[in-house]
């Protein structure tokens, strides 16, 4: 395939595959800007009990992630899974209505988050095989951006449609903008067939876990250990006095700002280097953790940490996925997206349940003081890494 034929192919699946997720969004966030209410306030979960339902959810996705970009590797073609996993996620998300315990709440979290990781390494490495290699930061940024911009409008519709059609509502709701992305994905998106990976999956796994590549990850794992899920800033603005019918909307700031940075961010990275704007994004969530360190910040606090947690994830998000291309071959990124994604998952596992656990147990300030601590310390070893690759070169 010409280089052209490449750029071509590679903007109408970046558009495509951003439409796709835009409406996926629509559904997914307009549930989850209001599931953290409906977990503590309705059905009465505790702080441990919502770090452990997140922790999980997000944990297991990405680990499963591992398998099908494998998959996808070994059989050479993405949108097969893709499809599925998006599929499965649309059908899942309006069983939260029949949900009476906080298990039934994991059992559907769990359920939505397997469709993730059926289709995130699979469409990723699409989108990382669809564009040339300089392009990469600005086609994952626009991808992050169209993506997000549903993120925006879920949370509207959330904070529209509860008061007139309650919690269980929303979440019937959610199959429509589910089913529309399906469609898109069917009749717009193309595959890129890449070479078959071949091989089993742990010689996969060690053939694309070069050291540069695992060095990257011990970086990614230390600052995920600390990496808490938006649910707990949503869960802080109730504590310093947001009224619940208002908390989509401070979802709905952090994906605007989500979204507005991940263009710049991704262009900013082709330019300077994908690894310093990844610590700057690290630098913002310790930001975001300071904010919420101090009780007495009320408010003010709420407003700056939820600020800086859109701008922490529409940067790390969006640069993280940019970034492994570089270290692995393309026959291998499936797998090589895969093994991040393990890395993340297991490390964001502990750090949702050890936030949890300990503004349970010794309040919010300890909790919110330790992912300042991992954040600030993966900010450092990664501006360290950039430093003694200069000095290599």
């Amino acid at each position: 395939m010409s280089s052209e034929e490449k750029k071509d192919i590679g903007m109408r699946n970046v558009y495509a595959l951003g439409a796709v997720s835009f409406f996926t969004d629509v559904s997914s966030e307009m549930v989850f800007s209001i599931l953290p209410s409906f977990l503590v306030q309705v059905i009465g979960a505790s702080k441990t009990e919502l770090g452990l339902i997140e922790g999980i959810a997000e944990a297991s996705s990405n680990i499963l992630r591992m398998v099908s970009g494998y998959i996808s590797d070994w059989i050479g073609k993405r949108k097969l899974l893709v499809m599925i996993g998006y599929g499965l996620s649309a059908l899942s998300k309006p069983l939260f209505a029949l949900a009476s315990d906080w298990t039934h709440v994991l059992a559907v979290r769990f359920t939505d988050r397997v469709g993730k990781a059926v289709r995130t390494a699979p469409r990723d490495s699409l989108l990382s095989a669809s564009v040339p290699s300089e392009k990469l930061g600005q086609a994952f940024g626009l991808h992050r951006t169209i993506d997000q911009s549903g993120a925006i409008v879920g949370p509207i519709l959330a904070t529209l449609l509860l008061p007139l059609i309650a919690y269980q509502g929303v979440f019937y709701f959610s199959l429509a903008p589910g089913l529309v992305a399906l469609l898109i994905l069917l009749l717009l998106v193309q595959e890129v067939a890449t070479a078959k990976a071949g091989g089993t999956l742990l010689g996969n796994i060690r053939e694309a876990a070069n050291r540069d590549f695992l060095k990257f990850l011990v970086v990614v794992a230390l600052f995920s250990a600390g990496a808490f899920n938006y649910s707990f800033i949503l869960v802080a603005a109730g504590d310093a006095g947001v009224p619940e019918q208002y908390i989509p909307l401070v979802y709905m700031l952090i994906n605007v700002l989500h979204t507005l940075v991940g263009i710049p961010a991704g262009v900013l990275s082709d330019r300077i280097g994908r690894e310093k704007v990844l610590a700057i994004g690290y630098g913002m969530l310790a930001v975001a953790s300071a904010a919420l360190v101090l009780p007495s910040a009320g408010l003010v606090g709420v407003l700056a940490a939820t600020c800086a947690f859109g701008l922490y994830m529409g940067t790390v998000e969006t640069i993280q996925r940019a970034v492994i291309p570089r270290y692995v071959e393309a026959r291998l990124r499936g797998t090589a997206y895969g093994l991040y994604c393990l890395t993340v998952g297991v490390f964001y596992l502990l750090a949702n349940v050890v936030v949890g656990f300990l503004w349970d147990s010794v309040g919010a300030s300890w909790a919110f003081a330790y992912s300042l601590g991992t954040s600030l310390l993966a900010c450092l070893m990664m501006t360290f890494s950039i430093s003694k690759k200069k000095r290599e070169h």
